[in-house]
């Protein structure tokens, strides 16, 4: 990690380069390094340092009390009392209280494997969804003389493996002849729509044409 007095333009944006990756100054929690550079900054940075400006904002989301239980070192000061930090092993020797970045690193995709195992388990227990439709029929007969008692019979007769037949009844479509209306619920990896009207308009003596008046996924 590197930059400068951030008191300076090039030292703040220095500041907001290295934050784009990091959430704090040192490790992974907040620490006394980061109230250095909190206390130096005095004020929030500009728009344009939207890093910088974030971490301000949740570092001053804190207050007193709880700044005072962080641990770590403060950043050493430069003339005139301004922090920085700069590439150096001895100060990454000082500041890191907390374990090397690869050792984080290394718990963090161990807890991160931990929670997709748990989360894949716990899917993986979940009752796969079966996708099902309801279909509203019109089943004309050829004429009014068709039983249609025996026309709904002969359509009840039809049956599949993820077909179920519902409530039925006669409308009138004129000239004192009555269509089948009939209601059916059906799995749709199992039946074929296209199917299960040309099964029905087999019964030819008795079915004229199947059309599909309503049909809603469920």
């Amino acid at each position: 990690m590197s930059f400068g007095d951030v008191k300076t333009q090039k030292g703040l944006e220095e500041l907001n380069t290295f934050l784009a990756d990091h959430s704090y100054i040192v490790g992974y929690v907040p620490s006394k390094a980061d109230i250095s550079v909190f206390d130096a900054l005095g004020k929030s940075p500009a728009g344009d340092l939207p890093h910088a400006q974030r971490w301000y904002r949740h570092i001053a989301s804190f207050n007193a009390k709880e700044k005072s239980t962080w641990g770590g070192q403060p950043l050493p000061q430069a003339a005139g009392g301004k922090p920085t930090v700069a590439e150096s092993k001895d100060d990454d020797d000082d500041v890191d209280l907390f374990g090397s970045d690869e050792e984080e690193d290394a718990e963090a995709a161990k807890v991160r494997e931990q929670r997709l195992a748990e989360y894949n388990a716990k899917k993986s227990k979940k009752p796969a969804l079966i996708a099902k439709s309801s279909i509203l029929l019109d089943v004309k007969p050829w004429d009014d003389e068709t039983d249609m008692k025996v026309l709904e019979e002969k359509v009840r007769s039809v049956e599949m493996d993820g077909l179920l037949w519902g409530a039925s009844k006669l409308v009138p479509v004129g000239y004192g002849i009555n269509k089948l209306q009939i209601c059916c619920v059906i799995e749709d990896d199992k039946v074929s729509i296209d199917l299960l009207q040309e099964t029905i308009q087999e019964f030819e003596d008795h079915v004229q044409s199947v059309d599909i008046a309503a049909f809603n996924k469920i």
